[in-house]
């Protein structure tokens, strides 16, 4: 099978003519809108397994488990979630029109906005390719999706799938390398969807631009974790632990740093190492490990630690394989990154200045509430924000004093699988949201029609302006 092939430049434009051209002749109903997705449904739980492998083939060994969790589940979720409520997203909406313009009615229509462009990650190849492509589908759109050109066979597995669930004139598939993708995003969408980093986002928005192509940009940023002084440490470790090395880091909304009150940071790095050491063992024989996608991004990673050691900074592997140089080339050949704890590094250090983006923890105590949040807000607004108190109003001063895409109190991740949360950043961290309802509404034209009666007010409010109809200009007025 051939991994590498690109998609030529000059098919581009062509096949997102045909998508605009099979739209308009034929914009989707109920009817096809719900058929799409069950047949979507039906053919992606034929092959979770096909999945499973092009993942693990791509990142060199991602866990099984985090591929059933992180892609499988939440895509099934998320369409069985669409097709639950269908129906009732697509209904007009009433509307108030207030009393100065009765006896009119209003009312809001979700319309399709015609060709939806999705140019999709390598982290989560599959989630974030398809719950964006079924939340346009659902709301009656066609569809041109990118994948990553750095999970080839993912992307090639998507390319096959969708082929075989949807017609070329409804769904089609790009793939290729930057070239490619500058040149996707220059093409006139009806919407344009980016996941990826701030970086990439601002280049997207770029390409956009000329054609005003309205843009949903999910991007990233440092999201913090909030260990506040009543929250049990052990129960800390362990949900963090979780929200940061999943997918071995490489996950948009995993935590970038800790912050813990002074007085418990040795304990709370104790209480990591031994999470750790419980999770994986000497880490070599672990299955449940995920490496580093590619040489380029792992270089990165260790480029950022031995910066860290420069600034001073204490690092700490609690599970690198006590082996010789050899084993230990053997695995850095291999992309297994250990996970590592960076103990106070300055603000000037590589891992602050950063979203780090894999399985390197920053530790920072603080010694109030207010130390922390200043912190926080010295930053920019993060995709993310984990506090950790049983103490409503730690809580609430934490989450009320900074911004951020969202939130989840006491554990970590949790919010983006939760459909009626809309999942989306501000800022340097992402434009516009997604998932559930709002993703059918982000992909949707909300139409406002404004209806007027036989009889209305409106048709005295025409000059001269005297008399009643002045009096009724000024009530109207007050």
């Amino acid at each position: 099978m051939d991994i590498t092939a690109d998609t030529p430049l000059d098919e581009l434009a062509t096949t997102h003519a045909e998508l605009r051209r099979a739209w308009q002749a034929r914009k989707p109903d109920h009817a096809q809108r719900r058929a799409d997705l069950l047949r979507l449904r039906e053919a992606f739980r034929a092959r979770v397994d096909s999945m499973d492998a092009a993942i693990r083939a791509d990142f060199g060994h991602r866990s099984q488990h985090e591929n059933l969790l992180s892609e499988a589940m939440i895509v099934l979720a998320e369409l069985d979630h669409a097709l639950k409520h269908l129906r009732r997203w697509m209904r007009p909406r009433r509307a108030a029109v207030g009393w100065r313009f009765w006896p009119a009615s209003a009312r809001i229509v979700p319309e399709p906005v015609g060709v939806v462009g999705i140019l999709s990650p390598w982290n989560y190849p599959v989630n974030l390719a398809l719950v964006p492509l079924m939340s346009a589908i659902a709301a009656g759109n066609h569809v041109y999706l990118k994948p990553s050109e750095h999970t080839p066979r993912t992307s090639r597995w998507l390319r096959d799938l969708l082929s075989e669930v949807f017609p070329a004139d409804r769904v089609a598939v790009a793939l290729g390398g930057p070239e490619i993708g500058a040149a996707f995003a220059s093409l006139p969408f009806d919407h344009l969807l980016f996941t990826g980093s701030t970086a990439v986002g601002r280049k997207v928005m770029a390409a956009a631009a000329p054609n005003l192509t309205p843009v949903t940009l999910e991007l990233g940023g440092k999201a913090p974790a909030v260990v506040c002084p009543d929250y049990p440490l052990d129960r800390a470790a362990a949900r963090i632990a979780t929200g940061k090395w999943f997918n071995a880091g490489q996950t948009c909304i995993g935590v970038d740093y800790v912050l813990v009150d002074e007085a418990r940071r040795d304990a709370f790095v104790e209480a990591m190492q031994r999470e750790l050491r419980a999770r994986y063992g000497d880490l070599e024989g672990s299955r449940d490990y995920t490496r580093i996608i590619n040489d380029g991004q792992y270089a990165r990673l260790r480029g950022y630690v031995d910066d860290a050691r420069a600034h001073g900074a204490r690092v700490i592997e609690p599970v690198t394989p006590q082996s010789d140089d050899a084993t230990r080339a053997r695995l850095a050949s291999e992309r297994l990154f250990p996970p590592t704890l960076v103990l106070e590094p300055p603000a000037d250090s590589e891992v602050m200045r950063n979203e780090i983006f894999g399985p390197i923890l920053p530790v920072l105590s603080y010694r109030t509430l207010d130390d922390a949040v200043a912190r926080i807000r010295s930053l920019d607004r993060p995709l993310a924000l984990y506090p950790f108190s049983d103490d409503e109003r730690s809580v609430e001063k934490i989450v009320s004093a900074t911004l951020a895409g969202g939130v989840t109190v006491n554990d970590t991740l949790l919010h983006f699988g939760a459909h009626d949360l809309p999942f989306g950043g501000i800022g340097p961290s992402g434009i516009g949201a997604i998932h559930g309802r709002t993703g059918f509404d982000t992909f949707s034209k909300l139409l406002p029609v404004f209806r007027q009666r036989r009889l209305a007010g409106s048709d005295l409010l025409k000059p001269p302006y005297r008399g009643f109809v002045d009096r009724m200009v000024r009530l109207l007025a007050r």
